[in-house]
């Protein structure tokens, strides 16, 4: 299977996965048969502020994870060999990016991290509160969620 095979194969199972959730909820045509022994339970859901572009190449590991961070923590300086899609389920998370500008996610938002060195960023939880996230990161075969990394020359260290 070549790799564009493996990227659209990947991109129609988000759709396929998204359609099936909608339908489950939506109403049934005359061909659909009910289905039986299938529960679900949606751990948390977030609206994105804009148009989300999804991008894999070659063959991709989906992993979905859950991460809390406590108040005053932080997750170091890193970037992500792959992109990640992110839903923050509840508190609220800054991130300082690469160009050291700072974006601010509350409960309820979703945002993509792209991929790749140039992206370094870090997360912090400034509240009081717990962050709790879920993540679906979409990475290259083997490879690791994260990589640490230097701040850059903003950040002054």
């Amino acid at each position: 299977m070549s790799s564009t095979s493996r990227l659209g194969k990947v991109r129609r199972t988000f759709v396929m996965t998204g359609c099936a959730a909608a339908l489950a909820f939506g109403a049934t045509s005359a061909l659909a048969t009910p289905g039986s022994g299938v529960t679900g339970t949606i751990l948390a859901q977030g609206t994105s502020a804009g148009t989300l572009k999804v991008k894999a190449k070659g063959r991709t590991d989906v992993i979905v994870r859950s991460i809390t961070i406590a108040p005053g923590g932080t997750t170091g300086w890193h970037y992500h060999p792959g992109q990640l899609i992110a839903v923050v389920k509840s508190g609220t998370l800054t991130r300082t990016l690469q160009d050291c500008s700072v974006e601010v996610s509350q409960a309820g938002t979703s945002f993509i991290e792209p991929a790749g060195s140039r992206h370094v960023h870090v997360g912090r939880n400034l509240g009081t509160e717990p962050v709790e996230l879920y993540v679906t990161y979409l990475v290259p075969k083997g490879s690791p969620l994260s990589l640490d990394a230097d701040a850059p020359a903003c950040a002054g260290s």
